[in-house]
């Protein structure tokens, strides 16, 4: 892995004379599915790298409202799902085109460290909600949500599968946050980018298909990126549940569009399309890992283990640290954490876990961090 040169296995430094175990970046650590490399391949071979075709871009969309309709029984209208480099172009596309000027973000944190700067660059005001606990679970608080919107605030932005916790939230859940947000008369931006990777036990809802409401304040952003491992192809899809968004989208739309890469576009199609095996396969290999990491003996930490997604949520705040705990870990164990602070303040004292790695790899990093514990 380290040979490979990817940002997650390049961190330079060790810790007590061994390398640096990466588990920060979200990316996994397993060969390309192969119908994903032939479609790269292909790219090269037929010189595909000019600017996007409307015919490669329809097919993904197809691709992508089959494989939505087979895994969560919503098959959006390919007319529209549309291609952006990534879940953070269309983020920004929906501040700019979908929200009141000047209008806050609405956030609830621990979360994926981007939002909490974007919005700034975005010349909008940030409201960390800070998520609650419900019967031992992290839990969106739907009170402190209704009085950010009361205050003016425009945009609710909804992780599910939820980074950096990995919980999915249910259909209930859901229901309560688009009576909240309809009540306000405001939006919700969906980042759905792990919903192919959840877990028995969960189940993904789309949460355009919670309601008619929800499907008119609505936008949806997904990409085959995380669950087939092609971050780097820069292609996502933006999913417009109402017609009204749909004309607007086709209307302003067309910058944000602009960056998708042609063999990404590709690629995905192949993901969506042919690559439905590898995916099952490697959920049912990261379920073992999810096995391995409950089963980890690391007192002092409260260890969430992730219903979707394959990031694992560790409480640190018992160690009683005078550091933040990533920097522990990182010095002690050899272990390389996403610091919690970065995901805001509900998130300081915990770390977020990448447990996409081969399994004896996790098992070495969890026996570091345990022998760390122990010293």
């Amino acid at each position: 892995m380290r040979a490979g040169g990817s940002w997650k296995w390049s961190t330079v430094g060790d810790s007590h004379g061994r390398g640096l175990i990466g588990a920060f970046v979200a990316e996994m650590d397993y060969p390309v599915a192969d119908a994903v490399a032939d479609a790269v391949r292909t790219s090269a071979d037929g010189s595909r790298f000019g600017y996007l075709p409307d015919g490669w871009v329809a097919d993904m969309a197809a691709a992508t409202s089959a494989f939505w309709g087979d895994r969560f029984g919503w098959a959006p209208d390919p007319s529209c799902v549309r291609p952006v480099p990534d879940v953070l172009t269309a983020f920004t596309a929906t501040v700019r085109h979908f929200t009141r000027p000047g209008s806050a973000v609405v956030l609830p944190t621990p979360a994926y460290m981007p939002f909490l700067t974007v919005p700034a660059m975005l010349d909008r005001p940030l409201v960390q909600v800070p998520m609650a606990r419900a019967g031992g679970r992290l839990a969106l608080d739907l009170d402190a949500i209704d009085r950010a919107f009361a205050d003016g605030a425009g945009l609710l932005v909804l992780t599910n599968p939820h980074n950096p916790t990995g919980r999915v939230f249910d259909a209930d859940e859901l229901a309560a946050v688009a009576e909240v947000v309809e009540r306000h008369g405001a939006r919700v931006f969906a980042d759905e980018i792990h919903a192919p990777l959840t877990f028995s036990g969960a189940r993904h809802r789309p949460y355009a298909t919670i309601s008619a409401a929800s499907a008119g304040h609505a936008v949806t952003a997904t990409s085959a990126s995380k669950a087939w491992n092609t971050p780097g192809l820069k292609c996502g899809q933006v999913i417009l549940s109402n017609a009204a968004d749909a004309e607007h989208w086709t209307a302003n739309g067309y910058l944000a569009e602009h960056g998708t890469a042609t063999p990404g576009v590709l690629a995905s199609t192949a993901a969506y399309r042919d690559a439905r095996g590898w995916l099952d396969d490697v959920l049912a290999y990261l379920d073992g890992n999810r096995a391995l990491l409950a089963a980890a003996d690391l007192p002092g930490i409260e260890v969430t283990v992730p219903d979707g997604t394959y990031l694992a949520w560790l409480d640190a705040r018992g160690l009683g640290l005078d550091e933040p705990p990533s920097a522990f870990f990182t010095r002690e164990a050899g272990v390389v954490m996403t610091d919690g602070a970065a995901c805001g303040e509900a998130g300081r004292g915990g770390m977020r876990l990448n447990i996409a790695m081969a399994r004896p790899v996790l098992a070495e990093a969890l026996d570091r961090i345990r022998t760390a514990l122990r010293a």
